[in-house]
């Protein structure tokens, strides 16, 4: 019998209005665990090449893990994933909260859906039975209104639902996917495949709890993360003040950025900062399935401007930088209220805030006009009129409508050398951190099969000093230059992203795992093993985390991505204006040759294509023959 796991993937045709259930071998568990990788050996094997992602033809997957609804702080997270109508390419997000773990318990390791409903449909899978219902009555509301309605409905407040809002239904290409209303698959458009599908939400109930292995050890190592997530640095800081106390430092550093990644600091920032959210919205913590770190921030607000309801949730680091320093607005109240919006919408806050820069610069330099803005000029920091353009894109009126369509398109439709000003990598906005303070996550936006990703590697800055110990069971044993473009630089990274790829292979939370944060390399394997009963290892997990990074290259390479597109924006190949780094960019050149070095490393041609021998090492040798 499997262990921490049901054995069992659901299959789910929504054009025939069908389903059956896979029961996969233990051989393939252990092969692929979950997250990341059950999502790319699905959309490997079941999405033929060229197809439109808005088509019946694109495959959606909701992927646990392994390991998932296990009692450990951090082990809840889930991905969803299929070809993103924003880059073209492997599209794939992952979410805390709750969610996960109850599909777990409701009977199924992975939903896989495929066509698309005549009319709008939600799942309910509720201990091992599956239904496909009408939605009708729910097609249209935001978010919170879908919530409050299907608990009615189903007469039960404890059910998980995964709900897409007005942006995945109007086929936004940023639309996320929402659960319990504070948790987000933000990146890369999955919420807008589940709307071009008709599928308004999947919903969980489940009752029962897959069995563990040795559920004592599992115990032991619990207590013992919980115990040191209270002394673990970065973890105290997480649990004290959320992902807003990256604001001080980031500015600090020269790297928060400002004015459409123009510079590195910005003069406001102790506005947005955790202090200012504390003194001004600040309401509650809250939380993810049987996680002590406790690092969101809920926010509350009477203010007849920028009303805010804790119910909602509050705004993440990413969250404040997009809507805050790089539009150059010191408003906290109006960032909060235009993340709370994003989150009604149901749409990719980096996304919207980058969106929103790109227009401003675009205005500043007389490609766009008063005319294309219903008659009000773009002022940087203009808190009003960047509320408005949320809601504009999130009704797709006005300018809103193009911005809509994601970074590539809204630049060739708008033309006039708008694409100038168009920041994104494979077509995926960035993250709010500035390559050219740190080289190593640069290369993850270049490289990762997402496009721009902050979360595709550890970030060089925690390990200049004593950090890099944290790193020494992958053979990282001296301090990281964080300004640096060299072969060591290209070492860190490989080994760093293979580290953190395990996180989105068994659904884990980067918050609270290796290499960062308070679990450790060793208490990590040990906690698998007593959750699957496999005797597992540290070589074996990072293994299967290439697998999954390698499924999901070949899936972009049968797309026509390559080398071409493993860049950073221009702008980081430009000196920084001022502040602390002032002076320092990526040189162009040297990042080039650390590409090529880095496909040597991995065992790809120069193309970035990964070769027949390292498919064969992989054991992915029937990848080969997949369509191309």
């Amino acid at each position: 019998m499997p262990y921490g796991y049901n054995g069992k993937v659901l299959h789910v045709d929504l054009s025939k209005n069908a389903w059956h259930v896979e029961t996969p071998s233990e051989k393939w568990y252990r092969t692929y665990m979950g997250g990341s990788a059950f999502a790319s050996y699905y959309l490997l094997k079941m999405v033929k090449p060229g197809i439109d992602p808005l088509s019946a033809d694109n495959v959606l997957v909701f992927a646990t893990s392994v390991i998932c609804g296990a009692p450990l702080s951090g082990y809840n997270r889930y991905t969803v994933a299929a070809k993103s109508p924003l880059t073209g390419g492997f599209g794939e997000s992952e979410a805390g909260g709750y969610f996960g773990p109850e599909l777990k318990f409701a009977g199924f390791d992975a939903v896989v859906i495929t066509g698309k409903a005549a009319k709008p449909v939600y799942l309910f899978i509720h201990d091992g039975e599956v239904e496909i219902r009408d939605a009708e009555s729910i097609w249209g509301l935001d978010n919170y209104q879908t919530l409050e309605k299907l608990e009615l409905e189903l007469a039960d407040k404890k059910i998980r639902a995964a709900t897409i809002g007005p942006a995945g239904e109007r086929l936004i290409r940023f639309a996320n996917v929402t659960n319990d209303l504070e948790h987000f698959n933000g990146r890369t458009g999955m919420g807008c495949v589940m709307g071009s599908k008709n599928l308004k939400a999947v919903v969980a109930r489940g009752r029962n709890k897959p069995p563990l292995a040795d559920s004592k050890k599992v115990g032991e190592v619990a207590r013992w993360h919980n115990q040191r997530i209270k002394s673990h640095p970065p973890n105290v800081g997480l649990s004290a003040m959320g992902t807003a106390g990256l604001v001080k430092g980031l500015n600090a550093g020269g790297i928060l950025p400002t004015r459409n990644f123009k510079y590195g600091t910005f003069d406001q920032w102790e506005k947005i900062s955790w202090d200012s959210i504390k003194k001004e919205i600040y309401h509650s913590a809250g939380t993810c399935y049987m996680c002590s770190v406790k690092c969101k921030r809920r926010v509350k607000s009477d203010d007849e401007t920028y009303p805010l309801d804790e119910r909602f949730g509050g705004p993440e680091y990413e969250s404040i930088a997009a809507l805050g320093s790089n539009l150059m607005n010191g408003n906290i109240k109006a960032v909060a209220w235009a993340t709370q919006l994003c989150n009604l919408y149901g749409m990719d806050t980096i996304s919207a805030g980058n969106m929103i820069a790109f227009i401003m610069e675009c205005y500043e330099a007389g490609i766009i006009d008063k005319n294309d803005l219903d008659g009000r000029t773009a002022q940087w920091g203009d808190d009003r009129l960047i509320c408005r353009l949320v809601g504009q894109i999130g009704d797709r009126q006005g300018i809103g409508d193009i911005l809509a369509e994601g970074m590539v398109r809204a630049a060739q439709k708008i033309g006039n050398g708008a694409d100038q000003y168009a920041f994104h990598i494979k077509g995926n906005d960035l993250p709010l951190h500035d390559g050219r303070g740190k080289t190593g996550m640069a290369m993850g936006f270049a490289l990762s099969s997402t496009g721009a990703d902050h979360v595709e590697s550890p970030h060089d800055v925690a390990f200049q000093g004593e950090g890099y110990n944290a790193l020494s069971a992958v053979g990282i044993t001296e301090p990281v230059r964080p300004l640096d473009t060299d072969a060591d630089k290209v070492r860190f990274f490989k080994l760093g992203q293979l580290s953190w790829g395990i996180n989105n292979l068994l659904s884990i939370c980067n918050f609270c795992s290796v290499p960062i944060h308070a679990m450790t390399y060793h208490n990590l394997v040990q906690s698998v093993r007593a959750i699957t009963g496999w005797d597992t290892s540290l070589f074996e997990l990072l293994r299967a985390s290439e697998r999954s990074m390698v499924m999901s290259r070949l899936f972009n390479v049968r797309e026509g991505m390559g080398a071409k597109d493993d860049r950073v924006i221009d702008r980081w190949h430009e000196p920084m204006p001022e502040g602390p780094l002032a002076g320092k960019k990526i040189d162009r050149d040297e990042f080039k040759q650390a590409i090529q070095l880095y496909y040597q490393m991995m065992g790809w041609d120069r193309e970035g294509r990964p070769t027949s021998a390292k498919l064969a090492e992989l054991s992915l040798g029937w990848a080969a023959s997949v369509d191309t």
